[in-house]
């Protein structure tokens, strides 16, 4: 089946959100033609610490950083979908979108991908982009998610790295 719709899904706590998710955002839509990003932003992540910030901060903290790129929306699905696992707002995406999906990520998460829940159907469902990160490249070449599914709807992009995290600018 052909979409006519692509559109890209970029999940995270956005603790605070940066230059590097813009980055990759339109690298994504460049590469892949889509038609818009999503900035799911989510509660808490299930693999890492509570946030510092509430949502509403972390939202305007998006806005700021998106700025007049109107290809990228910012939502939070949470209440509505009544989960924070990627797999059911993928479904909620499918069904509602009828768009083809990219999941984007970091190479920093696809290290762990395959503890995320039912990380195997999120791949079967979407296409996975990864973008290079600096200093996570061996390590996620190396991952059990890597290699499972290269591909198979999992494709890893080198590209000019910004050397940024949300961890470092939370220390700052």
């Amino acid at each position: 089946m052909r979409f006519k719709n692509k559109i890209g899904v970029l999940g995270g706590s956005f603790d605070p959100a940066h230059i590097g998710h813009l980055a990759i955002s339109k690298k994504a839509v460049k590469e892949y033609k889509l038609k818009k990003i999503i900035w799911a932003i989510t509660l808490k992540n299930p693999l890492k610490k509570k946030n510092n910030t509430s949502i509403s901060e972390r939202i305007y903290s998006c806005k700021k950083v998106i700025k007049l790129n109107n290809f990228i929306k910012i939502k939070f699905y949470e209440k509505i979908i009544r989960s924070n696992k990627t797999i059911d707002l993928i479904n909620f995406l499918k069904r509602t979108t009828k768009a083809e999906i990219y999941f984007l990520m970091g190479a920093d998460n696809l290290i762990n991908f395959h503890k995320w829940y039912k990380w195997k159907a999120i791949s079967k469902k979407c296409k996975i982009i990864v973008f290079d990160r600096h200093g996570y490249k061996k390590k996620s070449l190396n991952s059990v998610s890597y290699k499972r599914l290269n591909g198979k709807n999992l494709k890893f992009i080198e590209f000019n790295k910004v050397n940024i995290s949300s961890s470092q600018l939370r220390k700052i």
